[in-house]
């Protein structure tokens, strides 16, 4: 018997037509969601695997030419090929390497900018009273890339062929002989006025911007100059200069007859080097891409013999970054020791 009962009431959505309605509906309110999604942490984890996608600028905080401009230029083309964007190297220097720091740790850290820059850098905490950046908290390290002696050069045709001609020279006739360097409290001002005080004599310091010192020690205004291997070793090779000895502890493939300032009875290890950094709060992964990029470029046969060949030393092994930061840290504190001790100042 049929009941008039009307039964249990049917959801307007049961029916075939309107249920695909619904399907529909539910299809393009997700499809409209999908770019608010991508501002979740699902979202930043895609746009941070995805730098770069500009241009990188690459602060180097000294003058065109030098060996740290050299071995920036090395890596900044390989940079490019292998991040698949432009890296382009600008020079900012001026006040031993300051001005360009300042401005790099003033940039945004969203792996945009970075810097490439010399042992100076960890000299400046302790040489200047006030600075624009600190050294060790406004920036990220990221690896070092190579270590760069500096050489104690003199005129090709000079009487002085050895350290110990240098130093008797200087015992004769202290107010004769000059020593020119990269600037006031810059590596090869140090490590002059260290040779000073370890051999008891008085050589006097000329201090020069860019490439001043090496143009004037090849005409004759200065006795010797301490300069960076990775610019000068083609000056001696080419027979305008001689090299007499250079610090670190060894001697360099490219000029394997040039003794150590350890072995020329001065002991002086300290040694300088080009390494790169970052803006401090530079993502992590940044940072570790940047590392991982720039010791690959560096363990390249061809880019370690042209590094050796301009006079430096690639690092091996590959530092990381927790690596680089604890070296970073010490270094300050040695040269800070030396400037201390040779009584170095900042006119």
């Amino acid at each position: 018997m049929r009941s008039d009962s009307p039964g249990p009431a049917r959801s307007p959505f049961a029916r075939p037509a309107r249920r695909r309605a619904l399907q529909r509906l539910l299809r393009v309110a997700a499809g409209a969601a999908a770019p608010a999604l991508a501002l979740g942490p699902t979202g930043q984890a895609r746009a941070q695997t995805a730098w770069p996608n500009r241009p990188i600028r690459l602060i180097h905080p000294w003058a065109a030419g030098g060996g740290g401009d050299i071995v920036s230029r090395l890596l900044a083309d390989r940079m490019r090929a292998e991040l698949g964007v432009p890296v382009v190297v600008e020079n900012r220097p001026g006040a031993g390497g300051n001005v360009g720091a300042e401005l790099a740790a003033r940039q945004a850290p969203d792996g945009y900018t970075i810097m490439t820059t010399a042992a100076g850098f960890a000299i400046a905490p302790s040489l200047y009273r006030t600075l624009g950046y600190d050294a060790l908290k406004d920036f990220a390290p990221v690896t070092k890339i190579a270590t760069a002696p500096l050489l104690v050069l003199v005129r090709a045709d000079s009487p002085l062929r050895s350290m110990a001609d240098l130093i008797a020279l200087a015992r004769r006739s202290p107010k004769e002989v000059t020593f020119g360097s990269f600037g006031n409290g810059s590596p090869s001002h140090l490590i002059g006025e260290g040779i000073n005080r370890i051999a008891g004599v008085t050589m006097t310091h000329v201090p020069y911007t860019g490439g001043g010192a090496a143009n004037d020690l090849i005409g004759g205004s200065l006795t010797m100059a301490i300069l960076d291997a990775v610019s000068q070793t083609p000056q001696v090779k080419a027979g305008k200069l001689r090299a007499l000895a250079l610090n670190g502890t060894n001697r360099l493939p490219s000029l394997p007859e040039v003794p150590t300032l350890i072995e020329a009875g001065i002991p002086i290890d300290l040694v300088g080097w080009h390494a790169m950094f970052a803006p401090a709060g530079t993502p992590r992964e940044i940072l570790e891409r940047l590392n991982r990029v720039v010791n690959q470029i560096v363990a390249q046969p061809e880019v370690r013999a042209r590094i050796f060949e301009v006079g430096a030393f690639p690092v091996q092994p590959a530092t990381t970054i927790d690596q680089w930061g604890a070296m970073f840290r010490r270094d300050v504190q040695s040269w800070a020791e030396l400037v201390r001790s040779s009584g170095a100042t900042i006119n």
